[in-house]
């Protein structure tokens, strides 16, 4: 019964890291970024549907064509990926070259469309195998249930690959960052050492000499 439930949590906590649904309010000026750590060469899928507050039923209602989002990601060398104005609702596709950190951010196309209210944003992401379509793949290379299933089990064997590389990646930086901090500790204390030491040398030189001018020696 233990290893079940283990086995359930870890089910659950794989799934919402790789497909993440949620929604968030933003205002007319607002900008929302979003910070997602995705292996490299990686395809990421962000749904979105924009949503406008009606004040007559204290709702929120489908929104106007003419309301859109402009969205940027950006990789994790703060390089552009993706810049550009969509809809109120859409599909952003994208695919990563480098591990790390990917920001997406998302803020209003305009100021004049809601005069001040606030726009509910519903946002979906999904990385990964959990990207793919697989009733697309299905009728385009009509596929089995057999191999259909042999080829859902192969894509999840390769983004746990990517996982595992992007981990030894983190770790890697990690014990780069471990250790260069170590090593400036260690000149800081060697260097305060130093200080103390031709500190010292100085005020006993300096009292040697002023004991010798008073002769007190």
């Amino acid at each position: 019964m233990n290893k079940y439930c283990l086995f359930t949590a870890l089910t659950i906590i794989f799934v919402f890291k790789h497909a993440s649904a949620l929604y968030f309010h933003i205002g007319e000026t607002e900008r929302k970024c979003f910070i997602e750590e995705i292996p490299d060469e990686t395809n990421v899928i962000v749904n979105y549907k924009v949503e406008l507050y009606d004040p007559r039923s204290g709702g929120f209602m489908p929104s106007s064509p003419g309301i859109g989002m402009h969205v940027e990601v950006r990789d994790p060398d703060d390089k552009m990926l993706l810049s550009r104005v969509y809809s109120s609702e859409g599909r952003i596709t994208f695919t990563s070259h480098a591990p790390g950190e990917h920001v997406i951010c998302m803020y209003s196309n305009s100021t004049a469309w809601f005069s001040g209210s606030q726009l509910r944003v519903h946002l979906d992401i999904q990385v990964g195998e959990h990207a793919i379509n697989y009733g697309d793949v299905v009728q385009k290379e009509k596929l089995t249930e057999l191999q259909l299933r042999i080829r859902q089990l192969l894509d999840q064997v390769e983004q746990i690959t990517k996982e595992q590389n992007y981990q030894r990646y983190r770790e890697e930086r990690f014990r780069q960052t471990s250790e260069s901090t170590n090593s400036r500790v260690l000149w800081w204390s060697i260097t305060q050492t130093a200080i103390l030491l031709i500190m010292g040398a100085w005020q006993m030189r300096h009292l040697k000499s002023f004991f010798e001018a008073k002769k007190l020696v």
